[in-house]
């Protein structure tokens, strides 16, 4: 009986780790532009890789906003604090924002990193 719960419990601690991993897809898309607002700053993309943003902080201006997830690694969601920003996957959600500082986490648990997979919102 001991064997078997160990045999669970290693299976589990196996795919948690690996969930990260499990959702990989060849992006055809160039990932190369610039992940910050551009243009009217409108728009903010976000790239998930495992247990981490690309970037530590985004800024966008006040007003309607919408965010792009990409997961170039793994498979990952968002929820923005204090916003009705929630995407689970890769995907978009617009929002109207309020000046301020909002925090965005990985929504999908994804591994041993992913409580400190986090990122800052600034509004402006």
């Amino acid at each position: 009986m001991k064997k078997l719960v160990l045999i669970c419990l290693t299976l589990t601690l196996a795919l948690i780790l690996v969930a990260c991993g499990a959702g990989e897809e060849d992006n055809a898309s160039d990932n190369n532009q610039d992940s910050a607002a551009t243009g009217s700053g409108e728009t903010v993309d976000l790239i998930a890789t495992n247990w981490k943003f690309d970037q530590e902080e985004y800024t966008v201006p006040a007003g309607e906003v919408t965010v792009n997830l990409t997961s170039k690694e793994g498979f990952h969601g968002i929820v923005i604090e204090n916003s009705d920003v929630s995407i689970e996957g890769e995907g978009s959600a617009t929002t109207t924002l309020e000046p301020g500082e909002y925090t965005i986490r990985c929504s999908v648990p994804c591994g041993t990193g992913h409580s400190e997979m986090t990122a800052t919102l600034v509004v402006q």
